[in-house]
């Protein structure tokens, strides 16, 4: 594991933060890869959690877009009462989603964080055109980063919300109904993050209505 200072933390959301880290000389990690994090606190140490790297590779620092889960004393709530200067236990990176191409990215709520370093890396080499983002939050104040989501030229984006009508969103569950209002086009390659029950369910629905199985992705 290796021992990481927090340089700056700043709130994106109610529950959302994004965290800067130093990072470790010779460290080095892809764009869809995650990695296991530790408090480094006593009692704490050994309870790692996986979380994805939001920012490019070729930055100074490690950028990590984290909820807080605050209905009990976890890790990422606890995570949540740090301040900069604090210190972090990293291990090494490993993939949880491999991209393949230009697809439709489908998200709920904080599964968006592995999305995030793949569609940067795409904007960044000029090669968004033929991206789609699907994302579902319960209430509007959950969207994380939507400004910088619907900014990203070349990413048509398409947000929903659950638990209330947001002003020029839409008010839908992702299920069958969804899936053939708003995706017409079976074709391509999906890529899915959120919970379990969410993303199984909506893989059942692309491939009942025709999407090649082997080309629907969801984050581990």
């Amino acid at each position: 594991m290796h021992k990481v200072e927090i340089n700056s933390i700043k709130q994106l959301t109610h529950n959302v933060r994004r965290y800067r880290l130093a990072r470790p000389e010779g460290y080095t990690f892809e764009a869809g890869q995650a990695t296991e994090m530790a408090l480094d606190l006593e009692g704490w140490r050994d309870k790692k959690r996986p979380f994805t790297f939001a920012g490019l590779a070729e930055q100074e620092d490690l950028e990590f877009v984290i909820k807080s889960y605050d209905d009990h004393d976890g890790v990422t709530h606890r995570l949540g009462t740090f301040e900069p200067g604090q210190t972090l236990l990293l291990d090494d990176p490993w993939e949880t989603i491999p991209y393949h191409g230009p697809g439709t990215f489908i998200a709920g709520g904080a599964g968006i964080t592995p999305f995030l370093a793949l569609l940067r890396r795409q904007q960044k080499d000029g090669k968004l055109d033929g991206h789609r983002l699907i994302f579902s939050n319960s209430y509007e104040k959950d969207i994380i980063l939507r400004d910088e989501l619907e900014a990203m030229e070349g990413l048509e984006c398409l947000f929903t919300v659950t638990n209330e009508k947001g002003d020029g969103l839409l008010n839908e569950r992702i299920d069958d109904d969804f899936i053939k209002a708003h995706v017409p086009d079976k074709s391509g390659y999906f890529y899915l993050c959120g919970p379990d029950p969410m993303t199984e369910a909506i893989k059942k629905a692309l491939v009942a209505q025709g999407a090649d199985p082997g080309k629907v992705e969801i984050a581990n």
